[in-house]
């Protein structure tokens, strides 16, 4: 059995050769797409592993017609191009696996005797647009796993479950999931259900009659008929109150929905994407959420790793997030090495909303086009989120209070105003993170009126909506 490698980097490729004999393979290899086709003309191959960025072309772009040409022969791609654009591309050749650089040789080795074993005929999907701009960044091999994940739920309605600390991206994934799946035609509908009053999220998600209940004035049409031949992503599932979760295991169990108040069953025709920041096993040994509903929903599971275990991203996170503000308005600003390096020592408990939250305020901020490392650590020192981290590498909030008196005490008889000042804003900011911007859970944590912080959130001109979770 002989393996085709397409493959320009010597020291790789005899790497790959070595691997692939040590498995019981020949090996015949190349460097170009003319010599991959001239080779595939002549001979027969078990499999086909070929990279991406060849010197005459790209590897992948006539995959389809090697397909055609070569039905039963596994593919097998390698690629440094580490996006989830390239991940896509490669799923919809139908190829057998796809290996994102660096990978692991021995996974290689055993995935093509694998595919040979198998003699896998994969089908190639119709093609997707690429380059819709979806901001999912990621080198590391933590978001590798999560591409190739989503590469696989593309070409299927299978229900998926998102899990992920808040800030991590979770609507992206559902977005990216949505416009590069075969329902990208029809509506993506995101719902927070943590943001809405537990006697009303029934309406919102299955709709009402008139006169259902007391202010229903009107026929209201919910959310799982809104995404009809879409997807209708369900964030911040763990906060479901329980009788709605009945109502959505129903939903899901038989396909239709029943509006509020009303008795016609409506079939809807509709993809479920769930994400939440909990773990739910807990909630289900207390009693706060059902295990059946769980087992629905995590048919097929994609965790989202914190920022502080993917270190390797931030920089192109960072970079990227800069592009994203200029095009917004905000000053073109560049990041010297050493500011990018000092950005990923940084523990980001926010994850990647707190690391863009401050990219967009370091491109206001900074005095210069370039910013280097000593304009960017006192950015970083007088962050918001270290006045109320905790944890390892972090501060506490009376850490952060005594080295501010420490630091910063101002005249006799003015510190009240003044540390009021200095931390009333972060802490608001901090617990509306929180709470996702939900004002009645706010209030509650902080132990005000809830009028009372509405008057202060807007002297201070901060935007709760701002703070609505989306990922």
């Amino acid at each position: 059995m002989t393996i085709l490698l397409v493959e320009d980097d010597p020291s790789i490729a005899i790497v790959i050769t070595a691997a692939l004999e040590a498995e019981g393979f020949d090996v015949a290899a190349c460097e170009t797409v003319a010599e991959r086709d001239r080779l595939l003309a002549g001979s027969q191959f078990s499999a086909l592993v070929t990279d991406v960025m060849l010197p005459d072309g790209d590897g992948i772009e006539s995959l389809p017609q090697v397909r055609q040409q070569h039905p039963g022969m596994p593919i097998i791609i390698l690629s440094a191009q580490n996006t989830l654009d390239t991940a896509v591309r490669a799923s919809d050749t139908g190829a057998f696996e796809y290996f994102p650089k660096p990978f692991d040789i021995d996974e290689l080795a055993r995935t093509v005797r694998q595919a040979v074993g198998m003699q896998a005929r994969a089908n190639g999907g119709e093609d997707v647009p690429i380059g819709q701009g979806l901001p999912l960044v990621g080198r590391s091999a933590a978001m590798q796993s999560v591409f190739r994940m989503i590469t696989r739920v593309l070409r299927n309605d299978l229900t998926v479950l998102i899990l992920g600390e808040s800030g991590t991206g979770k609507e992206l994934v559902a977005e990216a999931i949505h416009q590069l799946g075969d329902r990208r035609t029809g509506p993506f509908v995101a719902v927070n259900t943590a943001a809405i009053p537990a006697d009303l999220i029934e309406s919102e998600l299955f709709g009402h009659e008139k006169g259902a209940f007391t202010g229903a004035v009107a026929r209201h049409i919910g959310k799982f008929e809104q995404a009809a031949g879409g997807t209708l992503f369900l964030d911040e599932i763990g906060d479901m109150p329980m009788q709605a979760q009945t109502r959505l295991l129903r939903a899901l169990q038989s396909g239709s929905i029943r509006r509020v108040g009303g008795r016609e069953e409506i079939k809807v025709d509709t993809r479920i994407i769930a994400a939440t920041n909990k773990d739910l096993e807990p909630l289900i040994a207390a009693g706060q959420f059902r295990e059946d509903l769980y087992y629905r929903l995590n048919v097929v599971p994609i965790h989202l790793p914190p920022l502080r275990e993917r270190h390797d991203d931030i920089e192109a996170l960072a970079r990227h997030f800069l592009q994203q503000a200029a095009g917004e308005g905000l000053p073109r600003r560049q990041l010297t090495a050493d500011a990018a390096e000092m950005l990923s020592r940084q523990p980001w408990r926010g994850n990647v909303r707190e690391l863009k939250n401050f990219i967009y305020r370091m491109a206001l901020l900074a005095r210069e086009d370039v910013v280097d490392v000593e304009s960017l650590a006192p950015m970083l020192e007088q962050a918001p989120r270290a006045l109320v981290e905790n944890g390892e590498g972090g501060l506490g909030l009376d850490a952060a209070v005594e080295r501010w008196l420490a630091e910063t005490r101002p005249a006799g008889g003015t510190i009240y105003h003044a540390a009021l000042a200095a931390f009333e804003r972060p802490l608001f900011e901090a617990v509306l993170r929180d709470t996702g911007g939900n004002q009645l859970r706010a209030a509650q944590q902080l132990g005000i009126n809830r009028n009372t912080l509405r008057k202060r959130l807007s002297e201070l001109a901060l935007d709760p909506e701002s703070f609505a979770r989306r990922g």
